[in-house]
């Protein structure tokens, strides 16, 4: 048997605040929406609330974080690294805080593009010129 299968049912999660959530993680993955309630999540204050060395990963959008908060964070030491696939305004700005800042690796809006997700598009665009020429179109919009 393997050893991960034995562990797959012990997986717990359970709804914490903002708060506590950042408080207790090493990693903040963001992974949510851009709304007015989460444009500047990660800001001066929340970020006075997370562990020391936290990291913080942003793949989701660019907003969510208040970039000189971060770059601040990132040459004190409070943020150990980030890994940013997005930024507030893109494409980048030369003047831009976070491209000074310790430890941040920033990469051109590019974490969706793996092997598989290619694949995926170019499958699904060949199968929706397919079903157009067959006089049987999806997804249309009008």
């Amino acid at each position: 048997s393997d050893a991960h299968e034995s562990d797959a049912g012990r997986a717990v999660a359970e709804y914490v605040s903002l708060d506590e959530l950042l408080a207790q993680s090493d990693f903040i993955f963001l992974h949510c929406p851009l709304f007015p309630a989460t444009q500047g999540i990660i800001n001066a204050a929340n970020i006075a609330k997370m562990k020391d060395g936290v990291i913080l990963i942003n793949n989701s959008r660019g907003p969510l974080v208040v970039e000189a908060d971060l770059a601040a964070a990132l040459n004190s030491g409070k943020v150990a690294c980030a890994a940013l696939d997005v930024v507030s305004t893109e494409p980048i700005k030369a003047d831009n805080v976070l491209l000074t800042a310790k430890n941040c690796i920033i990469t051109p809006h590019i974490s969706w593009a793996t092997k598989e997700a290619r694949e995926r598009i170019m499958q699904t665009t060949a199968d929706n010129v397919r079903s157009f020429i067959e006089g049987k179109p999806e997804n249309v919009v009008n």
